[in-house]
């Protein structure tokens, strides 16, 4: 039968296309998981600082005051809060000058995310009675700068007078994010306050981490509308907006991989099915004949067309999600940190996904089934039986 292979290579084009299907999504999932994660660790789910705040770098004090850290922290979704300020600076070494940003940390800081991305090193710890002259910088800064584990630094701080402080290296981190590894060191916050002359009330913001990031918007507003006038609670959306809209491109581009993924699988099952018709224009017949109507006879080459498009998705799954299981578990694929802020490419599967991705995939493939079954009705019982 000359349907047999023709069916076998519009199951192979189903099956390939839908493993496309799943590695891609996984991959764009995972990119946009992992690069959202790594914003996060910088700046938390959402921040709160004074609403005069100018994008200097440069954090206006406000009143630290711990009620309001408890009303925080009690806030659904909240899982963590924590203080923290910022100032520019510069570090100078025999050889070499780099522009810098001090960010101050206070002893609730959550290192959970900067100990995953430790490459040398340790964290430090803040204590209220003495300040900690460690600081954690990147692995790009410490390049430039010829510095490693336990160097010291000086760093400069340009005000009125000028301001120098020394500090020693704990730890040197990288996140492959090189828009911050770049541009952040990690200190003791009590040297920004000193710095400052920022008395013991006051603090730069506090940050607040979420456990859910999907309800970023919905905290965040809830944040906003307790929060004093004089301060203003800001997304991590809102403080880089253009990573998160870079992002948000790669749904379309996920949404044209489907479409077309789509088009070639319903072609080849298109091309499948008329041949499977043609083949048995003599059955037709002989069911019209006896009395079947066009919408019963074309309900059983629907079933069929069903039933193919079924072994091809599941063919098509076991491959796909195959392939993102290896490269989640063995990370064979690896990529250039510098172009795509990964070192290899992320996978992130959600069964979820997976079971909407495959029932959509079979609800349009049996859907684009009905235009070749109209065929049936152009079959004539007399002329079918009469050359056969």
């Amino acid at each position: 039968m000359i349907s047999r292979p023709i069916v076998r290579i519009a199951l192979a084009g189903v099956a390939l296309g839908f493993a496309v299907m799943i590695v891609a999504l996984a991959i764009m999932s995972g990119f946009k998981k992992e690069i959202r994660e790594k914003v996060i660790g910088f700046g938390s789910h959402i921040q709160i600082s004074n609403y005069d705040e100018n994008n200097s770098y440069e954090t206006k004090p406000i009143e630290r005051s711990d009620s309001f850290a408890d009303v925080l922290s009690k806030v659904e979704g909240v899982k963590h809060v924590q203080e923290f300020a910022t100032k520019a600076g510069i570090i100078k070494t025999q050889t070499e000058i780099e522009g810098v940003v001090a960010k101050g940390v206070g002893k609730d800081y959550d290192w959970t995310y900067f100990k995953k991305h430790l490459v040398e090193g340790n964290t430090f710890s803040v204590k209220d009675s003495v300040k900690s002259d460690a600081v954690l910088i990147s692995k790009n800064l410490a390049k430039r700068l010829s510095l490693k584990v336990g160097d010291g630094l000086v760093m400069y701080f340009i005000q009125q007078p000028p301001r120098a402080r020394k500090f020693h290296i704990s730890g040197i981190y990288e996140t492959g994010l090189e828009e911050f590894d770049n541009r952040f060191i990690f200190c003791d916050i009590g040297h920004i306050k000193k710095l400052n002359d920022w008395n013991g009330t006051q603090t730069g913001g506090y940050e607040l981490s979420l456990n859910d990031f999907d309800k970023l918007e919905e905290v965040g507003n809830w944040v906003y509308n307790i929060t004093p006038s004089y301060l203003n609670a800001r997304t991590i959306r809102e403080l880089y907006p253009q990573i998160f809209d870079w992002l948000g491109l790669q749904d379309v581009n996920g949404v044209i991989i489907v479409v077309l993924m789509l088009i070639v699988s319903g072609i080849n099952m298109i091309s499948a099915l008329l041949i499977i018709i043609l083949e048995r224009v003599n059955l037709i017949g002989m069911l019209k004949a006896l009395g079947a109507v066009n919408f019963s006879v074309r309900k059983v080459f629907l079933y069929v067309a069903a039933f193919l498009i079924g072994r091809g998705l599941l063919i098509g799954n076991i491959i796909g999600i195959g392939l993102c299981f290896i490269q989640k578990q063995f990370g064979l694929i690896h990529l250039d940190q510098q172009s795509y802020y990964l070192s290899f490419i992320p996978i992130n599967i959600s069964p979820l996904d997976i079971l909407l991705l495959n029932a959509g995939t079979l609800i349009v493939c049996v859907a684009m089934m009905i235009l070749p079954t109209l065929i049936i009705t152009k079959i004539s019982p007399l002329k079918a039986l009469k050359f056969s």
